[in-house]
Parts: structure tokens; sequence; C-alpha cells
């Protein structure tokens, strides 16, 4: 018997649906399932054979959603209501007794909560796995220069190594926002039931411990209404994306023939429909384009949760897609940006040449006025007007300075005094990035 007299509209039984994208929640679906007839079991709300029974069908299940040979029907609302009607079919009467003390609304949160700690574990996994790789291409280019930009003008020297190292801390970081994802998935929400609780007396803490959970959480309505781990992993992809797309726009620009610092491998490149000579940096391109995508779906789902009732309402099914598209994308740019940057060439004379453009050099000049006696501000009025007259006299700044300022300025304008000048904790002298690289290796092991 049903409470509806009429079947559903087939419009909104399409609308309805999530199985299209649920269904890859069938991992944790099982594995809950498992531990919740378990523990129904220890508690005598089902029997042993029952039990039996559910953890044979069960595994029957998972073997068919495994090898791609499960019976998937037309009316399967989702993936959890097509397991438990396959389990039903396989085992009979005890499969109707696997949803006793729980609700779809418990159901559902815990699978999230799942596929949410395993996701950030594994991209915590290739964070480090990047790290690494960005570790050991700066120590490869240790003492190569380049000009740092702000801008994108050329505004003082550093090493390759301690440009490369500014992405290992900002993915160290990155690592540190999925690390906080896994505190916030820490407590299992299955046994709130509906909304108020269930009227048996089950033992959370038993499938928590199962399921690897810390405990459970402490508020029935909170639990089933809680999407704030999906924002806070969605928050996490968000900032890592962006971070990537700040590689790719680097990359870019280092491979474009007017920059010519380093060549990306042909693997991550691709060629034009109708130019044969072109070698395009699509990977990185696409670092840049993919980071709004993941933005987006932060933004959606904050507009699914804001201002909507407590506790279960069905605008939570739209949870899902963009937590799952969110965590695909941001997968394989991390895949990318590790791939680039392991099999790029870097071109040291070219970002030699660039870090000799004397004009960099206008901060170390009022430095070197200031170690004389003069004011910092002065300093750099008097340097910004000897710029000037270079440019306007078509010199050279050293011509400039050293008729203006005496010989002992030109040591001023030697390019490993303008690198190894930068002597404060941080900075690019190479004692210091030598520092870096040992607290780098110190965060990785």
């Amino acid at each position: 018997m049903s409470r509806f007299s009429l079947p559903q509209d087939p419009a909104f039984q399409a609308m309805n649906t999530s199985l299209s994208f649920d269904r890859r929640l069938w991992p944790f679906d099982v594995a809950q399932s498992r531990a919740h007839a378990r523990m129904l079991a220890a508690r005598s709300i089902i029997g042993d054979d029952d039990l039996t029974a559910i953890l044979a069908g069960l595994d029957a299940v998972e073997a068919e959603l495994r090898d791609g040979s499960f019976p998937f029907r037309e009316d399967d609302e989702d993936i959890h209501m097509a397991v438990e009607r396959r389990l039903t079919e396989i085992v009979g009467a005890p499969g109707g007794k696997l949803h006793t003390g729980r609700s779809r609304n418990d159901q559902v949160i815990t699978d999230l909560a799942m596929f949410t700690r395993d996701s950030a574990e594994r991209i915590i996994g290739q964070l480090e796995a990047l790290r690494r790789v960005v570790l050991e291409v700066a120590q490869a280019h240790l003492d190569w220069p380049l000009p740092g930009y702000t801008h994108l003008q050329r505004a003082q020297p550093v090493y390759l190594s301690h440009h490369l190292l500014a992405y290992f801390w900002m993915t160290t970081r990155d690592i540190a926002r999925f690390r906080a994802v896994l505190d916030a998935t820490a407590e299992l929400p299955l046994g709130a039931g509906a909304l108020a609780g269930v009227n048996f007396d089950t033992d959370r803490r038993m499938v928590a411990t199962e399921l690897g959970f810390d405990g459970v959480t402490a508020n029935s309505v909170d639990s089933v209404s809680n999407r704030d781990f999906a924002l806070d992993l969605l928050h996490a992809l968000s900032v890592c994306a962006t971070h990537l797309s700040r590689l790719g726009q680097e990359i870019v620009l280092w491979a474009s023939t007017e920059f010519g610092f380093m060549t990306l491998s042909d693997a991550w490149s691709s060629g034009s429909s109708i130019m044969p000579q072109k070698k395009n940096p699509d990977a990185a391109e696409l670092l840049r384009g993919k980071a709004p995508r993941v933005w987006a779906h932060q933004a959606a789902l904050h507009g699914v949760i804001h201002a909507l009732p407590l506790t279960y309402n069905k605008d939570l099914q739209e949870d899902k897609e963009h937590l799952f598209d969110a965590v695909d994308t941001v997968e394989i740019c991390i895949a990318a940006a590790q791939g680039m940057l392991e099999t790029a060439e870097f071109h040291r004379e070219a970002m030699s040449a660039a870090a000799s453009d004397q004009m960099i050099a206008a901060v170390d000049l009022a430095d070197f006025l200031v170690v004389r006696g003069t004011p910092f501000r002065e300093a750099h009025g008097v340097v910004a007007r000897l710029v000037r007259e270079a440019v306007e006299q078509g010199r050279t700044l050293a011509d400039v300075t050293v008729a203006e300022l005496g010989d002992d300025a030109a040591s001023v304008f030697e390019q490993s005094s303008w690198l190894e000048s930068k002597v404060s904790e941080g900075g690019t002298a190479l004692a210091r990035v030598r520092e870096q690289l040992d607290l780098a290796r110190a965060q990785l092991a």
C-alpha cells in the first residue's frame, strides 16, 4: 500500500531522482549498512540469523556494484533505496529489517560525511606528492636568478628556488585546510533518524568505531541539517584551485616566447588546428579556467543552505553534484600541476638575462644611500631621479649613478649583490633559501 493514489509525474520523477550522481556513494552506503546491521544484532533489535543473511546479501550487492552488473531500475530514486531494494530481492524478509533504527536523512548525511572524509584524505596525499615535486624542482634550481614581479613589471630579482618555494608554503596551508575537513567529519550522524532520534536503544558509538569516526553527533536535529563539512571541503577546494590557478598563469607566461623562461613537456602541451608551429600550454591555462568552476560550486551550496529551515529539506539533495564535481576538478588539476612541474625545462640564461636589468637594482641603490646616512624617503627620491635621467638620456642606470655618486656605487650593480643582499629571514639570499629548504624537508618528514 502507498500513501499516494497517483503515480509521480514523469517530469517530477526525473527531477526527484539522484541516482545518476549519488550512485558513487555506494561504497560508503554498503559499509555503513554493514556496521548498522551489526549494531542492530548486538542490541538484539534483529536476530543473528537476520544479520547473517543481511551481511551475505550486502556482499553480493557490493560485488555487483563493483563489477558493474548491479541491476538498477528506473524507479530507483537514489543509491540508498537501490541498495536496500536489491538486498531484499537477494535475501528476502531480512533485507527489509536493515532500515530499522535509521532514516534516509541520517543515512544520506553519513554517506556524505564518509565521502567528504575520504576525499580530503586522498587530496592530502596528492598535495603531499605535489609538495615533494616543488621541493625537488626548487632544490635542482637553487641559485638560478630570475626577475620577481609586482604588477607584472620587473621589480626585484629572486632565485627560482625561492619563487617556487612560495608554492610549497601555499600547498602546506592547503593541506592544513583539508585536515580541518577531517576534524569537521569526526562525528557520526547515523542514529539521528529523520530528525528526532529513533525509538530503539541503539549503540551509535559501536557504529562510529567500526566506520572510523571519533565519536557521535550530540543533537539529532543538527545531525541531519548539517552540511558545514561540505562547505568546509568546498572552501578548501576553492582556495587550492586558486593557488593552482596562480601557478598556471605563471607557467603560461614563462612558457611564452616573450618570456622564454621554461619549456613545457609535450605531454602537457597541445597544438593548433590550423597553425602547425604552435605549442600551447593548455594544461596550465586549464588550471586558470577550472578554478572559477570550483568557486561557483561553493557559492551554489551556500545558496542552497542559506535560510533553509531545519531539518531536512529536499533542497539538500543539491549538495552532492557541487561537491562531487569540485573534488574531481581539483584532483585532476593537482595531477596536472605536478606533471607540468616535474617535466618542465627551465632556461637559466633567459631568466638570468632578464634578472640583469639594472633597473631592478633601484632598491639596492636606495639602501646604498641609506647606509651612507641618507634617510630612506630622500634616497628613494634620489634614485627615482637617476632612473628618470637614465631613461631620458638612453644611458644605463649604472653609468648615471657612478657619474653622480662615485665609483663605489658600481658594486651595487653586480647581480649577485642584488640577490645576496636580501638576508632577512624568509628572503631570497641563498643562505635563507637553504633554511627554507630545510624547513620544507622537515615539513615533509
